[in-house]
């Protein structure tokens, strides 16, 4: 491949205006995609997502650049014995590349989170609203914004190099990355052939601020463990033997309590820490973007961005003991866990889950007894910054928002994406987004600011361009 692409002013100059004309028009195609409701969660209407499906597929076909559209499906894997499960629907659309230039594949999903409790919600969940340059609606920014990026990058590279372009170009628009994408492993495997690309653009992140755009480097990866403690065979009076007898929930609270040192450090050994990139993030900016209480201190050592980004985390997000209204004086026999560790780029979740389980063991007290239940694991993400692609979308990205790219980290996980660089070991992966610190993805009043999004759309625009012109 060619490296040093350069992008011309002209290039530039035709891009923006381009995008400007079309802005109006793809803002309307933005809220009509957040009309719909496609949730891809068994509790909610799963005709919502074919109609998500089909809209995508309709938009896709309109731009008449691609050999053909389809809307697919893979199987879900289940356990023997259980009945087989199609994952939601997904859009992919191919055109090939000729003439020796790259195939590059576009990335987003059109499910959303469910909407969560309405009455926080200022304005309608599904009714996209905009109030002060952000429009507000469940998927606005996650992620039905990455798909009208897509959209308008297609348009715009049309617009500028013909509609006889080499660029190859793939979109692939996932159904269920919001229930955790349970499909997505056995789709990629079952179109490898049509997904194969030299780079792959990830739309499902997001921007350091609405004026500093970014490419995401790194992503913290995922163990989950589900144990169990017992300590007697039976529930017992807690006034008869209280004091004497160790209950479970004590065993428990001990366990638990031992994950963190006195400073609030993960305190399981062994696991991989990292330094990320130096940006100014200041305690002021946590509390704003956390809403940290005042008084509340934050746990750990070390630099925030070092904490939240490439150092392990922990957190128990389950407890199955007794609740409080049905509480009585017992000494409960067992009690079960759920803790979600956070891994550092650079990490084997293997190795991480075996540390977690033998932490548990050794700091168990009073000879509590263990069993280890469900597992939950993703790879953690560290792009590889070689090749043409990275300085492509950077120039890009700078351009387009007048403000150099930064390099962030996201300490949250996007498990596929491992997926995607296993089976594409050889493509360029650029992880980016239209999200900012208020876009309040999977919360109520989720937003895209827009003027960040017509931003996102000239970039890509410029991505598309400058990849045009690479040659194998």
């Amino acid at each position: 491949m060619t490296n040093g692409v350069s992008l011309s002013s002209e290039q530039v100059n035709l891009a923006k205006d381009h995008v400007s004309q079309a802005f109006p028009h793809m803002v309307g195609t933005l809220g009509d995609l957040v009309r719909i409701p496609g949730i891809a969660w068994d509790a909610f209407d799963a005709n919502n997502l074919e109609l998500s499906a089909a809209k995508v597929a309709e938009l896709l076909t309109e731009t008449g650049v691609f050999d053909w559209v389809e809307i697919r499906r893979a199987p879900v894997p289940v356990e023997a014995g259980h009945e087989p499960k199609m994952g939601a629907p997904a859009v992919v659309a191919r055109r090939a590349a000729k003439n020796g230039a790259p195939q590059i594949l576009l990335y987003a999903h059109h499910d959303v989170q469910p909407p969560g409790d309405a009455t926080i919600w200022k304005t309608p969940e599904f009714q996209p609203t905009v109030i002060d340059g952000r429009m507000y609606g469940r998927g606005a920014a996650d992620d039905k914004a990455g798909i009208v990026a897509h959209l308008t990058a297609i348009q715009t590279l049309k617009a500028i190099a013909g509609a006889d372009f080499d660029l190859g170009i793939t979109c692939f628009i996932e159904g269920e990355e919001e229930a955790g994408s349970p499909s997505f492993r056995n789709f990629l495997e079952a179109n490898q052939n049509d997904l194969k690309s030299d780079v792959i653009v990830v739309a499902d992140s997001g921007n350091w601020s609405i004026d500093v755009p970014a490419i995401t480097t790194t992503l913290r990866g995922l163990v989950s463990q589900v144990f169990e403690i017992r300590t007697l065979d039976h529930a017992v009076h807690s006034g008869m033997f209280g004091g004497v007898v160790p209950d479970a929930m004590l065993a428990m609270i001990r366990t638990l309590a031992a994950l963190h040192d006195e400073n609030g450090n993960v305190a399981v050994k062994g696991l991989v820490e990292g330094k990320a990139a130096e940006l100014e993030f200041t305690e002021a900016d946590l509390r704003r973007d956390s809403g940290l209480l005042d008084g509340v201190s934050q746990v750990g050592d070390g630099s925030i961005l070092d904490r939240n980004w490439t150092k392990p985390a922990i957190t128990v997000i389950g407890i199955d003991g007794q609740s409080v209204a049905l509480s009585s004086n017992t000494l409960l026999p067992s009690v079960k866990a759920k803790v979600s560790m956070r891994i550092a780029p650079g990490q084997d979740p293997d190795l991480a889950l075996a540390a977690l389980q033998k932490h548990i063991l050794e700091t168990a007290p009073f000879g509590a007894k263990v069993s280890f239940g469900e597992v939950e694991k993703g790879k953690p993400y560290l792009v590889d910054s070689s090749g043409w692609a990275k300085p492509l979308m950077e120039k890009a990205l700078t351009q387009a928002y007048g403000h150099d790219s930064v390099d962030i980290g996201i300490g949250g996980s996007i498990p596929f994406i491992a997926d995607l660089v296993e089976l594409f070991p050889t493509a360029q992966i650029l992880v980016t987004g239209v999200e900012d610190p208020d876009s309040r993805a999977h919360s109520p009043n989720e937003s895209v600011h827009l003027l960040s999004l017509k931003n996102a759309m000239v970039a890509e625009s410029l991505l598309l361009l400058g990849s045009n012109s690479v040659k194998n």
